[in-house]
């Protein structure tokens, strides 16, 4: 048998460093910066209309239904078409009525950003709302269901007709571009079990999630309710 090679003091201490010095790596080759808690959190304010406040929220909260999370089966994010046209659903024609609805969110939410005649190429920058960090490659940028799709199937989406789904994998209040990494980790959960790591942006957030689940009828939690109600205490 060949015994495994003990690691001396030195060659911990090279670990160390190493581990340490990757840890120190940016979170992303195209992250160029970061922003303030505040103007990241604004960011959340695009594609809600002026009057989706937190103190309406507040109030829209208490008005949904409270039940248990629906079953899962039969769920695919193929029964929600996403990605389409975005002027079909709810997406101004400018600058360029090409765009797929991912396109157009990119657009909205970016900073100078810059496409080809058929609204791809996409070139600019961006604010993750989530974490603050600023990014110049929309390859770092994917765009969040704020309520998720499996979480919206859970809550009343289930029964929709193909058209609904595809409004709502679609709609412009629905869509958030966020960072990458951040929306692989929120996945399908709800509030109670996932929140933006930048707290400045816990209040634009659950109003946010709150008047999409206002807009589709769709139920919450007791536990996501609770969630919510918290975040949008201190507003």
């Amino acid at each position: 048998m060949i015994r495994p090679r003990r690691r001396t003091s030195a060659s911990i201490a090279v670990v160390a460093v190493a581990a340490l010095a990757w840890s120190a790596q940016p979170a992303s080759a195209a992250q160029i910066g970061t922003v303030s808690g505040s103007t990241a959190a604004a960011q959340l304010k695009k594609g809600m209309t002026s009057s989706m406040t937190p103190s309406a929220a507040r109030s829209a909260l208490g008005g949904l239904t409270v039940k248990a999370a629906g079953s899962m089966t039969g769920y695919s994010r193929d029964l929600f078409p996403h990605w389409r046209d975005a002027s079909t659903w709810g997406w101004p024609v400018a600058p360029n009525d090409a765009c797929n609805a991912r396109n157009a969110a990119l657009y909205r939410d970016g900073q100078n950003v810059t496409m080809s005649s058929t609204c791809t190429n996409l070139a600019g920058t961006w604010i993750d709302p989530y974490s603050a960090n600023k990014f110049n490659a929309a390859s770092d940028i994917d765009i969040d269901h704020i309520v998720p799709l499996a979480n919206a199937w859970r809550s009343g989406a289930a029964g929709w007709s193909t058209t609904r789904k595809t409004q709502y994998a679609n709609d412009p209040l629905v869509l958030v571009s966020s960072w990458d990494s951040l929306n692989q980790a929120k996945g399908d959960k709800g509030p109670e079990a996932w929140k933006p790591p930048l707290t400045a942006s816990h209040c634009l957030y659950a109003t946010r999630w709150t008047f999409t689940k206002q807009k589709y009828g769709l139920s919450v939690t007791s536990a996501e309710k609770s969630a919510l109600t918290n975040m949008l205490g201190p507003c």
